[in-house]
């Protein structure tokens, strides 16, 4: 294979994909859409960070606002935790709009993550959105398979491909070089988005993740590959460009659509999740099960006094050196802690199994390896959701435990228990001590971990795609 011959045929592909007026009204029309969805994302992302962090502040002023109370009754005032958009969820916006961004802290519940922008929209979301992600993984492909359906058909229909040939051209040579015109094609779309989100970051003043924008760069070049060589491997082995345009739209219709869902719909099937209630349910009755720390006559609690009784030679609660209401709270935090942790594990686990089904299915659709790469490094993924809930239900234990501890510190043993008064109070000053929430992005060396059997797919796709190439140069006719 001679290199200035695979240049040649690319240059003419080149020259012949970008002189037609047809190509200059897709590449305005796309245009058009990656400005829409550019300022879109930009203004979405500026939007949901500016109402965030604004009730991130009113919460927090609230929380310091307390006056002089006892502490288990701050801990049951609880506050609330914001998710942060993620700079990069200004290109792909994966599930940010379903997954939610706000949670209620509290002792003794874990709430779950609410208001997303799903629960406040019609159906139409189930479509997607338009953002520059969704472009290049949807819209960008077809516009190739437009461009290069005829770049071989065509050849062997007027019989240009006879005459190429029998100059010495080989099939190896031709094939190559119209796929390596169709990636410069598809560069044209690509480059231009990549730089608009590279000027838009920086003038955001966000923290820009070099590592993480150059990997999804990277992941797009690459899957654009794949996609000029199958679109050109369509060409070589049809019969006509009619035939070969029809097989590349139902290759998409396969890839983008009915996959996809299918293999949502099998993981759903293969690992059903419980309801909302179910799962609250299961909770609640092993904590009874356990020691419920608000019930006077639990068998756990009254086992757990006379044990700390005997520790400290006393007969009564009240001659203890600390709170020992306090101290059953404390303790109650541990135990509805520890019981959710293990059933929200349970719960992750099988949204886990269930993906790990879709992430398989990248080794069998390209389309989707790229998707899960994009929303990975982009932060907008269910591993930077889940992220998101540890660290919040972290801070709320945190909070929780503080509370008890104060109250064990500084509510005296000898009064009569009770929460009510001006007799069972700490100083208000203990509110501000306590840091504020304040979420963390997931770490690059995470994110990388989540993306990496997507990142194998797309490399393994890469090779399979030049082992395509090769091998239909080997079968292809040139009539």
């Amino acid at each position: 294979m001679k290199r200035a011959n695979v240049s040649i045929f690319a240059l003419n592909f080149w020259h012949n994909a970008t002189t037609s007026k047809t190509f200059y009204l897709l590449y305005f029309i796309f245009v058009l859409l990656s400005g829409y969805a550019a300022v879109s994302g930009v203004k979405n992302h500026n939007t949901q960070n500016e109402i965030r962090k604004e009730h991130q502040v009113k919460a927090r002023q609230s929380w310091e606002a307390n006056p002089d109370k006892h502490p288990h009754r701050m801990a049951h005032f609880g506050t609330f935790a914001f998710r942060i958009h993620p700079p990069l969820g200004i290109f792909d916006y994966g599930l940010e709009s379903f997954t939610g961004s706000t949670v209620f802290l509290e002792a003794h519940r874990q709430n779950s993550v609410n208001f997303s922008e799903a629960t406040f929209s019609t159906g139409m979301l189930r479509f997607g959105e338009l953002s520059l992600a969704l472009l290049l993984q949807l819209v960008l492909p077809l516009i190739l398979f437009f461009v290069g359906f005829s770049s071989v058909a065509a050849d062997r229909e007027n019989g240009t491909l006879k005459i190429v040939l029998s100059q010495g051209a080989t099939w190896k040579e031709i094939l190559f070089g119209k796929s390596i015109g169709l990636l410069a094609v598809s560069l044209l779309f690509l480059i231009p988005v990549l730089l608009v989100v590279i000027t838009t970051l920086l003038l955001l003043d966000d923290q820009f993740e070099w590592l993480r924008f150059l990997l999804i760069a990277f992941s797009y070049v690459a899957f654009l590959y794949i996609v000029s060589s199958l679109t050109i491997v369509m060409s070589a082995t049809s019969n006509t460009s009619k035939n070969a345009l029809l097989r590349l739209l139902g290759i998409w219709l396969l890839l983008v659509i009915l996959l996809p869902k299918s293999t949502q719909a099998m993981g759903n099937y293969w690992f059903p999740t419980p309801s909302k209630l179910a799962f609250q349910s299961a909770i609640e009755e092993e904590v009874i099960l356990k020691g419920d720390s608000h019930n006077p006559d639990d068998p756990h609690y009254n086992s757990l006094k006379d044990s700390v009784l005997k520790a400290h030679n006393v007969s009564k609660v009240t001659d203890l050196p600390f709170n020992y209401s306090g101290f059953v709270m404390r303790e109650g935090e541990k135990i509805t802690s520890s019981l959710y942790k293990k059933h929200h594990k349970k719960l992750v686990n099988i949204y886990e199994s269930q993906n790990d089904v879709t992430i398989f299915s990248s080794f069998i659709n390209p389309f989707t390896a790229i998707k899960l790469v994009s929303m990975t490094m982009a932060g907008t993924d269910f591993s930077s959701y889940i992220n998101f809930q540890n660290q919040a239900d972290t801070y709320r234990y945190e909070l929780a435990q503080t509370m008890n501890e104060l109250q064990m510190e500084y509510i005296s043993p000898k009064k009569k228990s009770g929460s009510e008064g001006k007799t069972h109070v700490v100083d208000h000053e203990h509110w501000e001590k306590f840091q504020d929430f304040n979420h963390q992005p997931m770490v690059f060396s995470k994110s990388i971990k989540e993306a990496f059997p997507a990142l194998i797919s797309i490399v393994l796709w890469v090779l399979a795609a030049f082992w395509l190439l090769h091998f239909t140069s080997k079968k292809a006719k040139a009539i």
